[in-house]
C-alpha cells in the first residue's frame, strides 16, 4: 500500500520565502510489517548476500555471552500483538512472557568470540530516489550491527555498512549465522516491506542563518499566543518549524539530520575531510505526539500509537534515531554516526 505524508500545516516557503534556497529532500522509507524477499529492499529482511562471502561478525571484546534469544524476542511480540488486538494477555499469556524475556547464558562464547551481526537493512537504489550512488557503481546497501553496546569508550554502537553490485551475486546464502543472545531487543527488527515516498525537507532550525532563524522563532511565539488566545482548552498540539515543517520522522534516506539532542556538530570524513551528507536515518518511531501530524493519509488515526508507529520494533538508544553520514567525495570512506 503506498503512504502519503499530508500536506504541511502551514507553506513555510510563503512565508519565509528564503528557505526555497535550503530545500532538499529525503525519502521516508515507510517500514511495514510484510514478508521481503532479498530481491526487495527491507528492514529487517533477508539480505542478497553471496554464499561464497563471509557473514559480518564483530570481534571488539565485549560481554556477548548473556542475553535474550532473538527467536523469543519475535514469538514475545507476537504473543503481545495478538493479546492487544483482543483486549489484554491472558494469565496464561503473561506466564509465557515472562519465560520468553528471560535472559540466557551461552557458557561456550567468551568476550572475544566472533559475534554474527544482525543484519538491519538493503536499500536498492531503484527503490529508494535519495539514496545516494554507492562506489564503482553499487546499486545495493546493506547495514549491519552488533546487537550489545559497550564498543570503544562507553556504550557506543557498532555499525558496518556494505555497498554491493547487485547483479553480480548469483548464489544467495540462505541461512545466514545469527548470534545465540542478544543485549536488547531494541536490535531485533521485525521483517518490514518498504514503501518510499520523496518529500520536502529543510534544514534542522539551528544550521538556517540566524536571521532567519530568529524570524521563524518570532513566528512560532506569535502563533502559539494566537491559538492560546483563541481556545484555552484546545486539543490540538502546536505548530513548530522544527517538528512540523522541516524535518520529517521515521526511517528515511537522504535530506537533513536533525540535532535536537546536541548541538549540531561537525561531521567530516576522518579519511578526506570532507564534510559528510546524511545517509540514512533509523529512528525508533515513524511519528509520535510531537510529530503526529506526519502520520501518513492511509493510516488508522485511531490505531494506537504504540502498535502503528513502530513497525519495526527497532529502539535507538532511549528511542531516538540513529543518523549515519556518508563522504560525497568518495562512498567508499568508512561512514560516521550520531545518536539523536
Amino acid at each position: 500500500m503506498t503512504r502519503t505524508t499530508p500536506p504541511r500545516p502551514f507553506d513555510i516557503e510563503a512565508l519565509f520565502p528564503e528557505l526555497a534556497a535550503h530545500r532538499g529532500t529525503t525519502t521516508r522509507l515507510h517500514p511495514r510489517p510484510g514478508a521481503p524477499t532479498v530481491a526487495d529492499s527491507s528492514v529487517g529482511g533477508p539480505l542478497l548476500w553471496p554464499a561464497e562471502e563471509p557473514w559480518p561478525v564483530c570481534t571488539e571484546p565485549h560481554g556477548r555471552g548473556r542475553g535474550l534469544r532473538p527467536a523469543d524476542i519475535h514469538r514475545a511480540r507476537q504473543v503481545l500483538a495478538a493479546a492487544w488486538a483482543r483486549d489484554r494477555p491472558t494469565d496464561e499469556e503473561l506466564q509465557l512472557l515472562d519465560e520468553l524475556r528471560r535472559e540466557h547464558r551461552v557458557p561456550e562464547i567468551t568476550d572475544s568470540t566472533p559475534l554474527p551481526l544482525i543484519a538491519v537493512a538493503q536499500l536498492y537504489r531503484r527503490d529508494v530516489p535519495d539514496l545516494p550512488a554507492g562506489p564503482d557503481g553499487c546499486d545495493l546497501l546493506q547495514m549491519f550491527w552488533c546487537p550489545f553496546d559497550r564498543h570503544g569508550r562507553g556504550y557506543d554502537m557498532s555499525l558496518d555498512l556494505r555497498w554491493r553490485r547487485s547483479w553480480e551475486v548469483t548464489e544467495v546464502l540462505t541461512e545466514p549465522p545469527r548470534p545465540e543472545a542478544v543485549g536488547s531487543q531494541g536490535y531485533v527488527a521485525e521483517p518490514c516491506v518498504l514503501h518510499p515516498e520523496q518529500v520536502v525537507t529543510y534544514p534542522f532550525a539551528g544550521l538556517l542563518p540566524e536571521e532567519l532563524r530568529d524570524r521563524i522563532d518570532a513566528w512560532e511565539d506569535a502563533l502559539e499566543a494566537e491559538e492560546e488566545a483563541e481556545d484555552e482548552g484546545r486539543d490540538e498540539e502546536p505548530v513548530y518549524y522544527q517538528y512540523d515543517l522541516s524535518i520529517p520522522p521515521g526511517w528515511r534516506a537522504g535530506g537533513f539530520a536533525s540535532w535536537h539532542l546536541t548541538d549540531p556538530g561537525p561531521m567530516d570524513c576522518r579519511t578526506c575531510a570532507t564534510p559528510m551528507e546524511l545517509l540514512l536515518t533509523i529512528d525508533s518511531s515513524e511519528w509520535d505526539g510531537g510529530s503526529g501530524s506526519w502520520m501518513p493519509q492511509e493510516e488508522d488515526p485511531k490505531a494506537p500509537t504504540c502498535e502503528s508507529a513502530t513497525p519495526t520494533e527497532v529502539i535507538v538508544g532511549r528511542a531516538g534515531e540513529l543518523n549515519i553520514f556518508a563522504c560525497p567525495a568518495n562512498p567508499a570512506h568508512p561512514h560516521r554516526w550520531s545518536i539523536q
